[in-house]
């Protein structure tokens, strides 16, 4: 069965990344870019007017990120998509958001012509499904990040989000403790906290957030602050601004 042209969107606000998707594109004469955009609210309006197959798509960009950008998208219209950035760190969290494969900037032809490979198989499967399947919009991706992948050294580690005890702001990086051990991760708080799950994790301070499962008391101070102590003896501050949120996860009166 002859297969249909892979109708393709390449989405990066820089111009030189685009180029390099195009040039890296070139060697597979069976997809035909359709269109590029620079932000995620220029894509959105792409995918609805150009319907593409597939979506090369940077994670980092002005105002709405890559993610945000696919939770926007209703299920019957999400293409296959290829996330291209240039941080590893969001590998885990791509495949929770079922893209068919990561790779990273600068793109090294070799790695990139094995995304492709996949992306062709599910290609193939789907063109071969379609008559059975009618319809039938694909399986929604997880609301919340199951998991976060932290490089140590030369490895990633992968922290599954429910282990995490507490998390730390630092500028544009945040200190994750699990059981003991630290990990410095680059990523925002604010970027994990949209990554999180709001019943999970408790912003307790304008830069912590803490797993609730791991809170053992709250001792009132003064002023409308509180101190959180978890049930590894660790204190943390539960400042006036946060304290609405926190007596309403916690269930207190």
């Amino acid at each position: 069965m002859s297969m249909p042209p892979i109708r393709t969107l390449l989405v990066d606000d820089e111009v030189l990344a685009r180029l390099a998707l195009r040039q890296a594109l070139a060697a597979h004469p069976d997809v035909r870019i359709v269109g590029e955009c620079g932000n995620a609210n220029e894509a959105l309006q792409a995918i609805a007017a150009l319907e593409p197959a597939l979506v090369f798509l940077d994670i980092r960009m002005p105002g709405m990120d890559g993610f945000k950008l696919l939770h926007k998208l209703k299920p019957e219209t999400l293409p296959m998509v290829v996330f291209a950035t240039a941080y590893g760190q969001h590998a885990l969290r791509a495949f929770d958001a079922d893209a068919v494969d990561y790779v990273l900037k600068p793109i090294d032809q070799a790695r990139f012509d094995q995304a492709m490979a996949r992306v062709r198989r599910l290609w193939a499967g789907m063109q071969t499904a379609a008559p059975a399947a009618g319809n039938a919009p694909p399986p929604p991706a997880p609301a919340h990040a199951q998991r976060i992948s932290v490089r140590v050294g030369e490895s990633i580690r992968v922290i599954a989000t429910d282990d995490i005890d507490w998390i730390r702001a630092d500028g544009n990086y945040v200190h994750i403790h699990v059981a003991g051990a630290r990990y410095l991760h680059r990523e925002t708080l604010s970027h994990l906290l949209e990554a999180l799950d709001p019943q999970r994790f408790l912003r307790i301070h304008r830069g912590t957030l803490v797993n609730v499962q791991r809170i053992l008391e709250i001792h009132p101070l003064f002023q409308g602050n509180a101190e959180v102590v978890l049930r590894d003896g660790t204190r943390l501050n539960l400042s006036r601004r946060f304290r609405v949120q926190a007596r309403t996860a916690l269930g207190m009166t």
